[in-house]
């Protein structure tokens, strides 16, 4: 048998089947090109390269998608044919991915965990594991399971830069953004076509409210990122993010346009990020249009998919902002009845899942006490749900617009105050935080905070801002009491 360019050993003896593979697993690494194909051109050559068949099982996994699921079959079903000549590594990759296909996400990725422990080099398992912790909101593992690996790699290993760029968003989503900065950087500069790294070091920046600094960010580093990136589009979502926290409706319409959505598509991940932008535009008021008609047409299509909650809420996003009650009602209808289905998303929903999609269904409707009802209790446990503390910050802001158009000024004053904390640097939260004043009848401390807000954005957009009111320094202590 062969090694691979890490020293692991694959079942195969083929130079052409081991190099499509090593292709297969860079693009994977690097998150473009064509991984499936590469992994199609080493069975071709070699039908009994068992690792090209786990190679195509973890890259269809990490697309966490229904559509996903039979190419996911048919792959595992190809490794177990040829079981007898796989190594025991491999073997332990098919049952991983094995588990996965009977909806035991969790015991599918601690699999894969276990598998990158043990083989530190196994970038393969080390990745699909890293995916699986952020779909299954395991935020303490995607940072430990880098660190868990990190002694048997160096830069003269292949795929380094990967791995830091992984262990940097590890460190980000649990909150250590000064090393996540640092080790993001570092992998970029190993490496600067790695968006992933790329995407570590911007969180941070979104974290912190750095809003000139994560555009600039975006801009240098997104012109080394590979042409068929199958994660630039997630950047340019984090981009329009900003653009947003600025004030700047017209250029995040235009990245949505341009760089998010610029084509039809039916894949999850691409999905989620257009519906989660046209969402936070309607919770500030304005009208997607055409965009959201669109959009929800291509989630319609797979409304009854019933395999992964995070992605079911954002389907209720498009369609609440396209206007289609119907079909969010429907789509209440499948997510309740995938509470009663097996494996680790029903259990997800009937615990977390089902009363966030009720909450966003509530929203749609205009009912804002029931909103509140069902988000307040579960909105911190959502962290199970999967994905970055970015993406469910739109739990937050659904919450608190709730709580202000509902008229319920005390709960609003006091998740204003929490975000206000939270993101002292952000003019969005100073807008909120003015908004709830005003509910409560105090004009004089929300044009201060108003006030606030005009100075970050203008301080983000390189503007002069404007005189401030007299008394402008009594809004961080009144906010301290």
């Amino acid at each position: 048998m062969l090694r691979d360019r890490r020293g692991l050993t694959v079942s195969t003896r083929s130079t052409a089947a081991l190099e499509a593979c090593e292709r297969a697993v860079e693009g994977l690494n690097g998150l473009y090109g064509n991984p499936l194909g590469a992994a199609d051109e080493a069975l071709a050559a070699d039908p009994a390269c068992v690792l090209a068949a786990c190679v195509k099982a973890g890259a269809l996994i990490m697309s966490a998608d229904r559509p996903a699921e039979e190419p996911l079959r048919e792959a595992v079903e190809h490794g177990e044919r040829h079981a007898a000549v796989a190594t025991e590594r491999e073997r332990r990759h098919l049952a991983a991915a094995r588990a996965w296909l009977e909806r035991d996400f969790a015991r599918a990725i601690a699999a894969y965990g276990r598998l990158a422990t043990e083989h530190p080099r196994d970038v393969l398992a080390l990745q699909v594991a890293h995916t699986g912790h952020f779909l299954l909101g395991q935020q303490a593992l995607l940072r430990d399971q880098l660190a868990q690996v990190l002694h048997a790699w160096d830069e003269a290993v292949p795929g380094y830069g990967y791995v830091l760029g992984m262990y940097a968003f590890g460190l980000e989503e649990t909150g250590d953004y000064r090393r996540a900065e640092e080790v993001g950087r570092r992998a970029v500069e190993l490496n600067p076509s790695d968006a992933w790294a790329s995407h570590a070091v911007a969180h941070v920046m979104e974290m912190n409210a750095r809003i000139d600094e994560g555009i600039a960010w975006l801009d240098e580093t997104g012109r080394a990122w590979a042409p068929d990136s199958f994660i630039a589009y997630h950047n340019h979502w984090h981009a329009a993010l900003f653009h947003l926290d600025r004030g700047e409706v017209a250029p995040a319409f235009a990245l949505y346009d341009a760089r998010i959505r610029p084509a039809r598509s039916d894949v999850g991940m691409e999905l989620v990020d257009a519906s989660a932008l046209l969402w936070r535009l309607l919770l500030r008021g304005h009208d997607a249009g055409d965009r959201a008609r669109r959009l929800a047409e291509d989630w319609a299509r797979r409304i009854d998919d019933r395999y992964y909650v995070f992605n079911d809420a954002h389907a209720i996003m498009a369609f609440a902002a396209a206007g289609r009650d119907e079909d969010v009602a429907r789509a209440l209808r499948e997510v309740e009845a995938s509470a009663a289905l097996g494996g680790t998303n029903a259990a997800v929903v009937r615990e977390v899942g089902l009363p966030v999609c009720r909450a966003l269904a509530a929203f749609a409707r205009g009912r804002w006490d029931e909103c509140v009802e069902e988000l307040f209790p579960v909105r911190h446990a959502a962290l199970r749900m999967g994905g970055s503390n970015a993406q469910r910050d739109v739990l937050s802001l659904t919450l608190v617009e709730a709580a202000l158009r509902g008229g319920r000024a005390d709960l609003a004053r006091a998740l204003a105050s929490e975000r206000v904390r939270l993101r002292p640097a952000s003019p969005p939260a100073w807008t909120i935080t003015a908004r709830a004043l005003e509910l409560a009848g105090d004009a004089a401390q929300a044009s201060r905070a108003r006030h606030q807000a005009e100075k970050l954005r203008a301080r983000a957009s390189g503007a002069a801002p404007g005189r401030a009111p007299r008394g402008e320094t009594s809004v961080d202590a009144r906010l301290a009491g």
